[in-house]
């Protein structure tokens, strides 16, 4: 069994992040020793020869779904053929637009707090929260009209990227997630706070960051296209969160994945 094939099949089972690319690392041990203890196998990151049978023929768990917001979310990554990262302190970013944190619709409103910020956890095929927030995936009012790119402000597209690692935002250099992957997303050309008809963009530079907004009453100037927590101590609870969803021995430089989804 090649390192891809390996891969791929963790992948399948929402313990590795895509892509397959061959190269063995300490994330793939890490991915798969937990399929072998999923699997009551020896734990020894090693492709024994059990694990490679096993690993051929383990069918992918089906994830129980409910009528949670948790599993209206997952259903919909499902049904786009999302990525899904399975099994304990394995957590999966997803900001929902246009809603408020029980997972109802709002008027999403231009320049207010009227997202979410979710990170889902699937321990036993069952999805539940850990962590929700307000949020927002777009500009504040200040970056709208007096946009930091002569194109216009930017406004992240509904997908999901595998784009951030750890790092620093802002003056005073906290704790925050940095984009550096590829992302795709709209300039407001026209500033009317929509993405209807506005030009499409890709780039990996954009310095679109999920950090927090100072705990303002209104985004403003608290993002100018970034990924935003309303308050500090979320956006803090967020990113301790995060530090949970790391195994011994997986580099600091880890790219994390999310999914910007409608409500």
């Amino acid at each position: 069994m090649t390192n891809i094939e390996t891969q791929q099949i963790l992948i399948n089972h929402g313990l590795l992040d895509p892509p397959a690319d061959g190269l063995w690392g300490a994330q793939c041990r890490a991915a798969l020793e937990d399929f072998q203890s999923m699997h009551q196998l020896p734990v020894t990151g090693q492709l024994d020869d059990a694990t490679c049978s096993l690993l051929k023929e383990a069918p992918v768990s089906q994830i129980n779904l409910g009528a949670d917001i948790a599993s209206k979310i997952i259903s919909f990554m499902l049904k786009q053929n999302y990525f899904i990262s399975r099994g304990p302190n394995r957590y999966n970013i997803v900001y929902l637009e246009g809603a408020n944190a029980d997972g109802t619709l709002n008027n999403d409103a231009f320049n207010e707090w009227n997202d979410v910020r979710f990170v889902i956890e699937i321990p036993e095929n069952t999805p539940k929260i850990v962590g929700k927030w307000l949020a927002t995936t777009e500009p504040g009012a200040t970056y709208t009209f007096n946009p930091m790119n002569p194109g216009g402000a930017f406004r992240i597209a509904v997908g999901q990227y595998r784009a951030w690692r750890f790092g620093r935002h802002g003056r005073t250099q906290y704790p925050a997630l940095v984009q550096c992957g590829e992302i795709s997303g709209y300039r407001d050309k026209n500033q009317d706070g929509k993405r209807t008809g506005d030009p499409f963009v890709t780039g990996d530079n954009f310095g679109v960051n999920q950090h927090h907004g100072w705990d303002m009453q209104f985004i403003d100037n608290a993002s100018a296209g970034c990924l935003v927590g309303k308050s500090i101590e979320g956006h803090q609870d967020f990113m301790e969160i995060l530090r949970g969803d790391s195994p011994k021995g997986i580099p600091s430089d880890r790219r994390y994945q999310l999914t910007s989804s409608p409500a």
